[in-house]
Formats: structure tokens, sequence, C-alpha cells
């Protein structure tokens, strides 16, 4: 397989070290000072790109590729407001995409767990919903947007619930609890309280590893495929093979 990696920082260091690994051929590293060097060349040869850089301007480089009907794997999560345009333009130009806060299977399990017991919970109204992530003291975006899916995903399935906080000030919200310290790779719990009793579910990440080997999974997934997709079709591939 062919991969163009969008972004060359600690995670597309990572995810060049599996592609040796599995002996995938890395045709180019865009990082902001040559993206004028992406050839058409290149470009023609590029079976799927992989992005994990932190900047906006990344959308346009994503644009590209879909021009150039070639899948794009994504895991920036530094302009989640233009998501629904990105998959709207995805469709357009007939290629495939696939975004994830998150590529972790171990965290995509974690989201499938925290589907469940968030729907089991609608009808318990005693518990309050609380979220608590660590990550590095160099990550940027505050909260993750690992966390802002837990959250979501909550919101999606507790009718009481509308939004996510910082403060978690009124029973309509969930608090979501943000550190940055240390060289923690990624630490996510979802807390379900009452004065009775507490139901946690918690996700620590012990390297980049896993994040790199997950977005590999879903680079072989979308190659040649066509149409929007997430880690969890990914996820229900490998169950089925």
């Amino acid at each position: 397989m062919n991969i163009i990696i969008i972004g060359y920082g600690k995670m597309g260091n990572e995810i060049e070290k599996i592609c040796i690994e599995k002996k995938y051929n890395v045709l180019f590293k865009i990082n902001s000072k040559n993206i004028n060097k992406l050839s058409e060349s290149l470009l023609l040869k590029c079976d799927v790109a992989i992005d994990f850089s932190n900047t906006e301007n990344v959308i346009n480089t994503i644009l590209l590729f879909f021009k150039n009907k070639i899948p794009v794997v994504s895991g920036s999560t530094d302009w989640l407001n233009k998501l629904n345009n990105l998959k709207n333009k995805c469709n357009e130009y007939n290629t495939a995409f696939l975004h994830s806060p998150n590529f972790s299977i171990g965290m995509n399990i974690f989201f499938q767990l925290n589907q469940i017991l968030s729907k089991k919970m609608n009808c318990h109204e005693e518990y309050k919903v609380s979220i608590k992530e660590t990550h590095h003291i160099n990550k940027k975006d505050k909260p993750s947007g690992t966390a802002i899916k837990i959250a979501n995903d909550v919101i999606s399935n507790i009718n009481k619930i509308n939004k996510w906080s910082f403060t978690g000030d009124s029973k309509d919200q969930i608090k979501i609890s943000s550190n940055r310290k240390g060289n923690y790779k990624g630490e996510h719990e979802i807390n379900f309280s009452s004065n009775i009793d507490t139901i946690s579910v918690k996700h620590t990440a012990h390297s980049r590893e896993g994040f790199a080997r997950g977005a590999i999974l879903a680079a072989e997934f979308i190659k040649n495929k066509k149409g929007i997709f997430t880690m969890k079709d990914v996820i229900n591939n490998i169950k089925n093979e």
C-alpha cells in the first residue's frame, strides 16, 4: 500500500514506523514547509492519505486528496466544526473519508461500552454524569476530541442531558474535567454517580502505538472504498474476517 502522511509530528512518526514494519511505502510526508512539493505523480501513486496534523489549514490539503479520488483517514480534531462540510465534499468527489477523534481499538471499544451504558442509564435520573480526561502538557485542544465524542454519545442517549460544559452547573449538563500535565498519552474516564454508588469506565493509553496501529487498520479498510466511514466499521470488519 502506498501512503502519504499529512502532518509529520509524533503521530506521523509513529505511523511511519508501522508502515515500515508492514512494508508499506510512505510516498511523502507533508509538513507546513513542503506542501508545494507534493507532485501529481505522487498523488497518482497514492492509495490512502493519513492525516494527523494540528492546524485548520489541513482542510485544503484534505480537499486536494478528495479531488484526486484518494481516500483520507484523519485523526485531527482542531476543526471539528467543519467536519460535516468535509464529509459533504468527500461525497461530492466520490471518494472515501474516515475521521475519528481516537484510533485506538481499545478506546473504540470504550465508545461502544459507553453507548450501551448511557442507553441503560436513561431511565435512572438519580445518576450524575461526568467525564475526566488527561493528556500531555503540549496538547492544545481542550477538552480532547475523544472526550467530546464520549459526551456527545451520552447526550444522544440520555434525554435529560443537553450539553457538556467545564462546570456542569445544571442537571442537563455533563461536566468535562480536562488536565494537561506530564507526558500522558491519553486517559479518559466516564462516571455515572449517585448517592448510592458510582459506575466508572476508564481507558488509559500507554503509548502512541495503539493510535498508529488503529490508523493503519483504518487505511487498510478504506483503500478502494467510497463513502463515509467510522472506526466502528473497521472494528466490525475485524470481527467479520
